[in-house]
């Protein structure tokens, strides 16, 4: 009777998950899935996704390693979100030609912007190596050996493909929680040109009030181009000689739009998910990770946000880092409202107990994976991990001393290797890229955060300088440490191994933190390989105990297909509608003046009044769509993703979930997680009516 029961809860949890949740390997995609697929209304062949030469796969990159994009023209287009995007626009961006604010369109090939550190990068094929790693005793070994067997596999591997085209290279990636290991063959063009983007107010429209919200209507794209060799059509880095990519497949493009219910897939590289994680492992997550990431943020966010007010040349130079800052922060916020709202560590919890009953009954993992023993590791790093959350958010990347007082012993070393006092490091100056009193207010004003957030024995030792001679006044230490450090001395020599170097106040400081940063991985490593290992057997028990269902990994930033379709969600009993439209945010233009996350130009007011916006209208609403939902399972890394409809074809690109489903990394919801996108015909008609792109839309050919 007890097996029957379980049994019965299995399949009821299963009918519960439906089938629109799943982040799935293309090349190994379960035939059910594939059928599930076919019912709600995809049209193409099984090999079309992942085996044929105009597989869809062919058309989608991974956007310079944090993001998704899709290539829609022979010519090597690639449309990314607008936030994907950011950095590169705000790097052409000046107080004389501001394409954050005012936009930016080539028109022609000469115009298109170069992005040194930016690439695409497209996956040509993917293996499951995971039986060849057990028959050479992977899986028994040690950590170190293990790392060291795939380092060595790894380069065995790319040396392979290199032999027959030594433009590729190989990638493997832990799946399933360290159970299974996929080598994936990867392309990657580094020659990638800044080609067109709308202003920032439409490209961010609703900042940071909207962001994760629902309704939407962020016209959140920007558009890239493939440069390649001009006699191989292959990789090459930049060069003014270099010719736009010429595909083998793209992504067509669809104007003809889409209805509630609709087949929809979106295809992207998502990051990182945690659904196999313990009931422990979520409240860790909670309470020693997202809960401070949000409190130091919004410290942080607060003074930058004042300097950007007050200077347009700050405000450029720190666009992009406020965003990357702010998303997160906010997002923190809403997974830890959602975990506790539905309860999910319960859930979590009530689920385990399930594992707990069938490995009593099958005996499977029994005696090695241990409930207990995992709630007592994490319970002995619980504030190990909240004091280094607190540490990495106040001390990594949020000032410039900050950067280089870490970095200085790390740097290479230039100078005779016999006569060691006479090596030295520089730091380039980089003034352009940082604003000094915002620098020095946000570190002072972090520095004081930390210690009012940790115990005490987790203050590094330059707490008692700032007591003891700066007499506790945080902004006159800093001010010290910028105006004596040798560290920011742009551009002159730092003798390293100088006596005299020893005593540098920002090394000093550095080498404290650093001192602390040794104490705290200490202690949180005494439980990091266990903990791993308790976790990966707890998903080997859950994929066991399902065996006869189709299981995904959780999200590692390969490429990964989820499908849905186009579906509103309910809250509080009220829909919340499928799709948003002109009218919408012109209301939301209107409160401008109030808010200025809803600020636009006039003209943008213009041309989203229209009476009849032509081809690129809806015809069945009679409405200009901006943005649209879908049940589609996506997190971050999906930014960028092209959303497909039942034919293949393009009609929106994926830029963020909603409020309401922000738990999903950890559980995915499939009555409130939603995929916002942005309509494709949208992006095309501020190509058009506000861009005038006629060679760019002449170009993608939308049907």
């Amino acid at each position: 009777m007890k097996r029957m029961i379980l049994s019965l809860l299995c399949m009821l949890s299963i009918a519960m998950a439906r089938a629109d949740e799943g982040m799935w390997t293309l090349y190994n995609l379960p035939q059910a899935v594939f059928e599930q697929m076919k019912q709600e209304g995809f049209s193409l062949n099984y090999d079309d996704l992942y085996n044929s030469e105009n597989a869809v796969m062919h058309s989608v990159v991974n956007f310079s390693g944090y993001c998704s994009g899709v290539v829609v023209s022979p010519d090597g287009l690639v449309f990314t979100n607008h936030h994907c995007g950011f950095e590169a626009i705000r790097s052409h961006s000046t107080v004389e030609h501001d394409y954050m604010l005012n936009g930016f369109c080539a028109n022609s090939f000469e115009e298109e912007l170069p992005n040194p550190n930016m690439f695409v990068s497209f996956m040509r094929s993917q293996t499951d190596i995971s039986q060849q790693l057990r028959e050479a005793g992977f899986f028994d070994a040690a950590q170190e050996k293990q790392e060291a067997m795939i380092d060595s596999l790894q380069k065995a591997l790319s040396d392979s493909v290199k032999a027959i085209d030594k433009t590729l290279h190989v990638d493997i990636d832990a799946f399933f929680e360290g159970n299974s290991f996929f080598a994936t063959v990867y392309q990657d063009f580094h020659d990638v040109r800044l080609v067109f983007a709308v202003p920032k107010s439409m490209g961010k429209f609703g900042g940071e009030t909207d962001n994760w919200m629902w309704p939407r209507q962020t016209c959140d794209f920007s558009v890239f181009r493939i440069y390649a060799d001009p006699e191989s059509n292959g990789p090459a880095d930049y060069n003014e000689k270099n010719v736009p990519y010429h595909p083998k497949h793209w992504a067509p493009v669809s104007i003809e739009g889409y209805k509630e219910g609709d087949f929809a897939m979106t295809l992207g590289y998502p990051g990182s998910t945690s659904r196999y994680l313990s009931s422990y492992g979520i409240q860790e997550r909670r309470d020693a990770q997202n809960e401070p990431r949000a409190q130091v943020r919004g410290v942080k966010q607060e003074v930058m946000k004042k300097h950007m007010n007050q200077s347009e040349a700050v405000r450029i130079k720190y666009d992009s880092k406020y965003a990357q800052s702010a998303n997160y922060w906010k997002n923190s916020i809403g997974m830890n409202k959602c975990i506790d709202s539905i309860g999910l560590i319960r859930q979590k919890q009530e689920f385990e107990q399930r594992i707990r009953t069938w490995q009593d009954e099958t005996g499977y993992l029994k005696g090695k994976l241990d409930f207990d023993r995992l709630a007592e590791l994490y319970a002995q790093r619980l504030q190990a991990m909240k004091v280094w959350t607190n540490f990495i958010e106040t001390f990594y990347g949020t000032s410039e001393l900050n950067n280089r007082a870490l970095r200085a012993m790390r740097m290479p070393l230039e100078g005779p290797a016999d006569k060691p006092k006479k090596q030295y490091t520089t730091f380039e100056d980089n003034s352009e890229k940082w604003d000094a009193p915002l620098d020095k207010e946000v570190m002072a004003v972090l520095l004081k955060n930390y210690r009012e957030k940790v115990p005490a024995n987790y203050l590094p030792a330059f707490y008692k300088v700032i007591d003891g001679k700066f007499g506790g006044n945080y902004q006159a230490y800093v001010d010290h440490l910028y105006g004596k450090s040798a560290l920011m001395k742009s551009g002159k020599k730092i003798f390293v191994n100088k006596k005299s170097f020893s005593k540098d106040p920002g090394y000093q400081y550095g080498q404290d933190l650093m001192d602390l940063m040794a104490t705290l991985r200490g202690e949180m490593l005494g439980t990091y390989d266990e903990i791993e290992e308790q976790e990966r057997m707890l998903c080997d028990a859950k994929l066991k105990m399902e065996w006869d269902l189709p299981h995904y990994s959780d999200a590692n930033f390969t490429m990964r297909l989820s499908y849905g379709q186009v579906k509103e969600f309910e809250l509080g009993g009220q829909p919340s509608g499928w799709y948003t439209t002109a009218e919408s945010i012109v209301k939301k233009m209107n409160q401008g003046d109030a808010n200025s996350d809803y600020f636009a130009e006039p003209i943008m007011k213009e041309l989203l009044s229209q009476d009849n916006y032509g081809k690129y209208q809806d015809q069945n609403t009679g409405k200009m769509h901006l943005c649209f939902l879908t049940n589609n399972d996506i997190t971050g890394g999906n930014s960028g993703s092209p959303m497909f409809n039942g034919k293949g074809e393009l009609i929106g690109l994926a830029f963020d979930g909603n409020w309401d489903s922000l738990a999903s990394d950890i559980l995915f919801d499939s009555r409130l997680a939603r995929c916002i996108g942005v309509d494709i015909r949208f992006v095309l008609y501020m190509m058009d009516r506000w861009g005038h792109a006629d060679r760019l839309l002449k170009e993608i050919n939308a049907k």
